[in-house]
């Protein structure tokens, strides 16, 4: 590790922060339904999609209707993706003439991209048409994000309102999240992404002759704008099946800085904007400062331990000056890889400039534990918010048992309903993960799948299935996804990641909504401070750690001490 490398990583961090505090203030603007500097040009188009779509926007929805209208949103998107992959071989835009997408692998990815997971089972340049990419992935890097955060404007509003019957409408937030914050973030990212050298054309393809004289064809499309919402939408699936390690999604230095930037951007205006909506900015910055703790230890962690090389390859003769170099994209260096790997997984994005599966094994370990947390440090965007809410939600009630008095949090009273809701929603992760990844090491049709055996191929299982669960959509390469076992059980997790956790967060929504406000009495447990802080630390590390700590034993641990003692396997 260098000084240079970490004056690397705060600039970017600190571009992400500095840009995020007036991007909270716009988000804050949508979540009140308030004018902002966007409503001139966007009114207009929002008003005209209420006329067509025959909603009335003053007309609000109560936690069961809001949970209905979004389900019934995503059964659409989920037929109309569907449908795009297995006609793609008849439908305008697919110049390089591609097949219908097969049936399992169309429903695994529909059901990915409905979800933010973006889990691709596929290579997109060999794979997927223009109009698939533009018309069936891209529409839904911006829905599936707005959905999201639809989703946590819905609970911030069970905390910010009292006695109050309604949580919002589903369809105006997911067409002002839309317009306002998404829409203009990702013009303008794209047109910089064209000047940095990023593709955007309907052309399929370029013939080039290499140095020993041979003809190459080399895919082209519609890149850059995907390529912006990919990442601001904290989606993460790529034109390219090395996403963003490949020359033409990730360019140069310029462009690696602009995808760190952007995949973190939102998810961090998003805890601040809920400061603004429950209005003390101290609980956004509370709950920014945990998140915070997480992902730099992450990214020490990871840095570290790619730096320190791999003794394996050191023995071999292999210098080990540079680090672990296998699987990096070593245009950007090792302090950059490291804060893009450990923010594509600490949010929901997925995308990659480094292969994870090559990765030493606590270097692996960091992602692993991240998704397996559900990705909430800062996380999705909306998903993260309302998963540390969650969270802390659990934290107080602890702190309540501590102290010997109901539980508040932000005014409200946390009892037994609201526990046994959040208790719901995070246990549903480790009984898909494990469930899953314990049936898939017991059937070779599954073990089929695997490039490695031993500790490795058992993280590569488990990787799949949280990362799916988690809806992050970025994988331990060595694993072959692409078979009826994983489409259906992955497309399955995703399923559940995304409506088993988010149902009943939706339901507490409405019902910390109907409680009357509390003002905060001398007893009243502060959640703006440290001690909340470390309160939170605290219980995320507990309640995370007795969910995965045999199963990381297994994996990554045991992989790490077989590297030291100079064992392969």
């Amino acid at each position: 590790m260098t000084a240079i490398g970490w004056a690397q990583i705060a600039l970017v961090l600190a571009l992400v922060v500095g840009c995020a505090i007036p991007l909270s203030r716009i988000i804050a603007s949508v979540f009140f339904g308030e004018r902002n500097v966007l409503s001139p040009m966007f009114g207009p188009v929002e008003r005209g999609f209420y006329r067509l779509a025959g909603v009335d926007p003053a007309r609000e929805q109560d936690w069961f209707a809001y949970t209905i209208a979004m389900v019934v949103f995503s059964i659409a998107g989920f037929l109309l993706l569907y449908a795009v992959q297995r006609l793609q071989n008849i439908l305008p835009l697919n110049p390089r003439g591609f097949d219908a997408v097969p049936p399992d692998l169309a429903f695994n990815t529909s059901i990915s991209f409905i979800t933010n997971t973006n889990w691709q089972n596929y290579s997109g340049e060999t794979t997927m048409s223009h109009l698939t990419q533009m018309l069936g992935l891209t529409v839904h890097n911006f829905v599936s994000a707005a959905t999201g955060l639809a989703m946590a404007f819905a609970l911030v509003r069970g905390f910010a309102r009292s006695s109050a019957t309604t949580v919002g409408n589903f369809w105006v937030d997911v067409t002002r999240i839309a317009l306002y914050v998404l829409l203009p973030l990702a013009i303008v990212l794209a047109l910089a992404f064209v000047l940095l050298g990023v593709p955007q054309t309907l052309a399929g393809a370029v013939e080039a002759t290499t140095l020993e004289g041979a003809k190459q064809v080399i895919s082209i499309g519609p890149m850059a704008s995907q390529e912006a919402i990919k990442q601001l939408g904290t989606n993460g699936g790529g034109f390219f099946n090395a996403n963003s390690a490949h020359p033409f999604e990730n360019p140069n230095a310029v462009t690696n800085v602009l995808q760190i930037w952007s995949l973190l951007l939102i998810p961090v205006a998003s805890v601040l904007a809920f400061g603004r909506a429950v209005g003390d900015a101290r609980q956004g910055r509370a709950i920014l400062v945990t998140m915070g703790v997480f992902l730099l230890i992450g990214v020490a962690v990871v840095y570290w331990s790619e730096t320190s090389g791999n003794p394996l390859l050191t023995a071999l003769g292999v210098d080990p000056s540079g680090g672990n170099l296998e699987g990096k994209e070593i245009r950007f260096g090792q302090a950059l890889s490291a804060l893009f790997t450990v923010g594509t997984t600490g949010t929901g994005t997925g995308a990659v400039v480094t292969m994870h599966d090559s990765l030493t094994p606590l270097g692996g370990l960091v992602p692993m534990f991240n998704i397996l947390a559900g990705c909430i440090w800062p996380g999705g965007v909306g998903a993260g918010l309302y998963g540390f809410l969650v969270v802390a939600i659990i934290a107080v009630f602890v702190a309540g048992l501590m102290v010997g008095r109901t539980p508040e949090y932000l005014g409200k009273k946390i009892e037994v309903r609201e526990m046994k809701l959040a208790m719901l929603a995070v246990l549903i992760y480790p009984l898909v993960v494990l469930g899953f990844s314990g049936a898939a090491v017991l059937l070779q049709t599954a073990l089929d799948s695997l490039n490695n055996s031993g500790p490795h191929g058992l993280s590569e299982i488990l990787y799949a299935y949280a990362s799916t669960n988690a809806n992050n959509g970025s994988a331990f390469a060595g694993l072959n996804g692409n078979t009826l076992w994983f489409n259906s059980t992955l497309g399955t997790a995703m399923l559940l990641g995304r409506f088993a956790y988010v149902v009943p967060v939706l339901a507490m929504a409405g019902g910390l909504a109907a409680k009357k406000k509390i003002p905060a009495s001398a007893g009243t447990f502060p959640t703006d401070g440290p001690l909340f802080v470390g309160l939170l630390v605290g219980v995320i590390v507990i309640l995370y750690l007795l969910q995965y700590f045999p199963a990381l034993s297994l994996g990554p641990v045991v992989e790490h001490f077989l590297m030291l003692s100079g064992k392969t396997y």
